[in-house]
C-alpha cells in the first residue's frame, strides 16, 4: 500500500485493537516478566486514553447524557500542523464527532483488561438502541446508504451526534461495526443485565437477525456490502464476536440465540475462510485474518497451513520500518477514497493470528 499523502494522528480506535493484540501475545505464556510487565503498563495506558482522554459526552435518544469515545481525540494530541489540518478538512473531515465502533472497541478493550472506570457501569445497549435501524423507515438514519443492497434493520449505524448535533456527511451502516456491538455487549452481558431486561436483550436479538441475514444471503461476502471494511476483516471480527458468544454460560446463549443464528454464521463464515480466501493467493494481511478467523471458529489445525506458509515466507518483507509491510485493512468511500492501515498495523493482526494459531495446534488431538 502507498499513498502521496499521510496523515498521522493516535486514535483510541487503534489503542483499543493494539491493547488486544498485546493482550493475545501474553496468553501466550511466551512473553517474559519483564515483557509481561510491559505490556501490563502499555494496556493500562492505551484504555486510559480511551477511557478518559478520548471520552466525550452526547445526548442519548432520550436526552440523557452518555459518555462514549471519539476517534480523534482532542488538541494536543492529533500533533496535526496547520497545513495537514486543512488537507484533513479539504477531504472533509473537518468536524470528527464520535462513533459507535471506536466507542465499542474501547469499551471492550478496557473490559478485557479488567478496567473499573466507571463509565463501564453505563449500560451502552440502551444508547445504540438509539441508532439501531428499522425495517421500512431506514431513511432519517441511514442517509449514506452506500451499502443498500443489504437489509439494514435491527443494525446499528456509524457516527454519534455530538452535543452540538453535528454528523459529518449524514449515516451510514457497516456489518462489521455491528459485530464489534455485540462483542462488547456480550463481554458486558452480566454487568449490563442484558438477559434480565427485555428491551437491552430484544436489541441485541435485532443486531443478530441484521448479521443472519447478511450471511444467509452470501451478501457478506461482497465488497459492496461494507462501508469501512473489507469481507476478510468481516470473517476475522465475526471470529472475535463468536468467541465472546461462546465464553457466555450455556442459558445464557441460549437466551440469547434460540435459533441457532451463530452456529449458521459460523459454518458459512468458515466455508468462505477454507475455500475461499486461503485457497487464493494471500498476502500477509489476508493470512493473518484466515488465522484469526480459523482459530476463533474452532477449525481443524491442519488448516492453518496456507496461511502460516505465507506469513514465514513474507518475513521480513517490510525491511527496516517492521517485519511486514502495511496492507489496505479500512477502507474510507466518503467523502473521498481513503487508504488506511499501516505496518504496524499488519505486524499487530499477524501477532493475534499467530497466537490463536499456536493455541489451537498446542490443544491435544481428539480420539
Amino acid at each position: 500500500m502507498w499513498q502521496p499523502m499521510q496523515i498521522r494522528h493516535r486514535s483510541a480506535y487503534y489503542d483499543a485493537f493494539f491493547t488486544e493484540a498485546l493482550l493475545s501475545f501474553a496468553e501466550t505464556g511466551l512473553a517474559t516478566a519483564e515483557e509481561t510487565e510491559t505490556i501490563r503498563r502499555a494496556s493500562t495506558e492505551m484504555v486510559d486514553f480511551c477511557l478518559k482522554t478520548s471520552r466525550e459526552d452526547v445526548h442519548a435518544r432520550d436526552g440523557t447524557v452518555v459518555s462514549v469515545v471519539t476517534a480523534l481525540a482532542p488538541h494536543p494530541h492529533p500533533r496535526f500542523s496547520r497545513f495537514f489540518a486543512q488537507i484533513k478538512q479539504d477531504l472533509g473531515f473537518g468536524i470528527y464527532v464520535p462513533d459507535c465502533d471506536t466507542t465499542a472497541c474501547s469499551f471492550s478493550a478496557a473490559t478485557q483488561i479488567g478496567s473499573t472506570d466507571p463509565i463501564l457501569n453505563q449500560p451502552l445497549i440502551d444508547f445504540y438502541a438509539g441508532y439501531q435501524a428499522g425495517s421500512g423507515h431506514n431513511e432519517p438514519l441511514v442517509t449514506v446508504p452506500l451499502n443498500d443492497n443489504i437489509d439494514y434493520d435491527g443494525g446499528i449505524v456509524t457516527w454519534i451526534d455530538n452535543l452540538a448535533g453535528d454528523r459529518p456527511y449524514g449515516n451510514d451502516l457497516d456489518p462489521t461495526l455491528n459485530l464489534d456491538v455485540l462483542e462488547v455487549s456480550f463481554r458486558n452481558c452480566s454487568r449490563w443485565r442484558i438477559l434480565e431486561t427485555p428491551q437491552r436483550l430484544q436489541t441485541v436479538q435485532r443486531i443478530i437477525g441484521f448479521q443472519r441475514r447478511l450471511v444467509a444471503s452470501g451478501a457478506f461476502s461482497d465488497p459492496r456490502s461494507h462501508i469501512y471494511y473489507l469481507p476478510e476483516l468481516y470473517c476475522a471480527y465475526f471470529g472475535r464476536c463468536y468467541a465472546a458468544f461462546t465464553a457466555l454460560p450455556p442459558d445464557a446463549r441460549q437466551a440469547i440465540d434460540p435459533d441457532g443464528s451463530f452456529g449458521l454464521i459460523r459454518g458459512r463464515v468458515l466455508a468462505y475462510v477454507q475455500d475461499t480466501l486461503i485457497t487464493a493467493e494471500m498476502n500477509v494481511f489476508d493470512a493473518a485474518l484466515a488465522l484469526i478467523a480459523l482459530g476463533h471458529l474452532g477449525a481443524d489445525a491442519a488448516t492453518f497451513t496456507p496461511a502460516l506458509h505465507c506469513i514465514v515466507r513474507h518475513a521480513g518483507e517490510g525491511g527496516r520500518r517492521g517485519p511486514f509491510k502495511a496492507y489496505e485493512w479500512n477502507k474510507m468511500k466518503t467523502p473521498t477514497r481513503i487508504l488506511v492501515g499501516g505496518p504496524e498495523v499488519t505486524s499487530a493482526f499477524v501477532l493475534m493470528g499467530l497466537a490463536l494459531a499456536r493455541k489451537a495446534m498446542r490443544q491435544p488431538m481428539p480420539h
